[in-house]
């Protein structure tokens, strides 16, 4: 290996990286406020590219009325939980998020495909039917689960993830697509080529990073957030709305998966159930953040990358293994510096 083919390799697992580092910290981010393992973490990321190609394509994804169905499911359930406290602003509220916004987003969707509009439009489109999924996701499958243990949050992850998938086949078909480039500028620095989707992906990455600590550190939504990350239940004594808390995550975590599937569909071809092998490589991050550090999980997202990036040159039939295996030594670290748990007796 030469020195040019090693930063070609760099470069590429600095790419991978920040896509990876975007999604470990959705995951972070969703299991601190609900200590939801977002397995369908990697849907949204399908869901996100798959729906950004079909409307530039000009055809109308499956995902928009998915949306409308899931509001509907919604209300439904917000109607069942205040059902003894029913007022005319509650149920006012409840038909415009529920049914009324994704209603317009359904509308302007079609429209968008209809008429073939601009790259701009359909990125918003599809962040905006995208949250929508990831806020009713969590209205529908979560929130009546908030208070169980984390296995039976994992088992209904777990669930949701399978649902989605299929869904995705039923939408988008078997069949790979592509999209077209935020940017098409381009410029060399030496041997190194970088392009506009390339410096798209680094200047998201820093300005989501940049975003997360400013919401956490300056807001009061952001402070919420992380009462209801520290004690729940303390959280909920001090007046905040856990369940709100756990909408923002999940919207917050359903638009960073779209905006890298986004990022990354123009540069490879997705398929409907490629989102979950990507979204695993952001769990191996976030894993060995402890599911909590937000600067240790991008650290660790760009180590991956690059491992990734080597092993394809090195050895490119066994890159997920190699990718995978980087788990065993962190939770054997892990294991061994845990404090000794005795078990309880009969």
């Amino acid at each position: 290996m030469n020195t040019t083919i090693m930063l070609f390799l760099i470069q590429d697992g600095i790419t991978n990286g920040a896509i990876y580092a975007l999604l470990g910290l959705a995951l972070v981010l969703v299991f601190a406020v609900t200590r939801v393992i977002l397995i369908p973490q990697g849907e949204f990321v399908t869901y996100g590219a798959l729906t950004y190609a079909s409307l530039s394509a000009g055809q109308m994804p499956g995902t928009a009325r998915l949306a409308v169905a899931m509001g509907a499911v919604a209300f439904f359930l917000d109607l069942m939980a205040a059902r003894r406290s029913l007022g005319f602003r509650l149920v006012a509220r409840a038909v415009a998020v529920n049914v009324v916004l994704p209603a317009i987003v359904l509308a302007l969707a079609m429209w968008s495909a209809a008429h073939r509009a601009g790259v701009a439009v359909n990125i918003a489109l599809s962040l905006a039917i995208v949250a929508a999924v990831g806020v009713f996701l969590y209205r529908i499958a979560f929130q009546p689960l908030a208070h169980t243990s984390v296995l039976v949050l994992l088992i209904a992850s777990v669930g949701c993830h399978l649902a989605m998938q299929g869904l995705g086949l039923l939408f988008f078909g078997a069949e790979g697509q592509r999209g077209p480039p935020i940017m098409d500028a381009a410029f060399s620095a030496g041997s190194l080529r970088f392009t506009g989707q390339s410096l798209s992906v680094y200047a998201i990455t820093v300005a989501f990073i940049i975003g997360l600590w400013l919401l956490f550190g300056f807001t009061l939504y952001g402070k919420a957030l992380r009462a209801t990350a520290v004690n729940r239940l303390g959280a909920r004594l001090a007046g905040i709305r856990t369940s709100l808390s756990g909408q923002i995550a999940f919207l917050l975590a359903s638009l960073i998966g779209a905006i890298s599937g986004i990022l990354i569909v123009p540069i490879t071809t997705l398929y409907y159930d490629t989102g979950f092998l990507i979204g695993l490589k952001g769990f191996i991050a976030a894993i060995i953040g402890g599911l909590m550090s937000y600067p240790l999980t991008a650290v660790a997202a760009l180590l991956v990358g690059t491992v990734e990036a080597f092993s394809s040159f090195y050895a490119s039939n066994f890159k997920e293994v190699i990718v995978f295996t980087l788990l065993i030594p962190v939770l054997l670290l892990r294991s061994l510096a845990a404090p000794a748990v005795e078990e309880e007796k009969d």
